[in-house]
């Protein structure tokens, strides 16, 4: 099992923001994941997952457009949205956990 596959199976909620380097709104993730995990602290782990070098990956869990947050927990997804999303809106789902 991969460190990938080996972190989305534990108890402890992981955002996965599948992206690409050539992705415009991609480049406007990493501070709004940074503020995200600056308020959760140890609560989650914040993975990021280059389409292009993953591509098997992005198959399997049906990515169709970047960028693409997934939460994962216990190995199964539990929340996942398109797009540029704020900060506040992943905290939100990551409290409902």
């Amino acid at each position: 099992m991969n460190s990938f596959e080996t972190h989305i199976k534990g108890d402890k909620p992981v955002i996965v923001d599948f992206f690409a380097e050539w992705c415009g709104p991609c480049k406007m993730m990493p501070p709004i994941l940074k503020e995200v995990k600056d308020k959760v602290g140890e609560k989650a782990t914040v993975l990021k997952m280059d389409i292009d070098k993953n591509p098997a990956y992005a198959r399997r869990y049906g990515v169709q457009s970047v960028p693409t947050l997934m939460i994962f927990r216990n190995g199964q997804v539990v929340w996942r949205t398109s797009g540029v999303t704020p900060a506040r809106e992943i905290i939100r789902q990551l409290d409902q956990l």
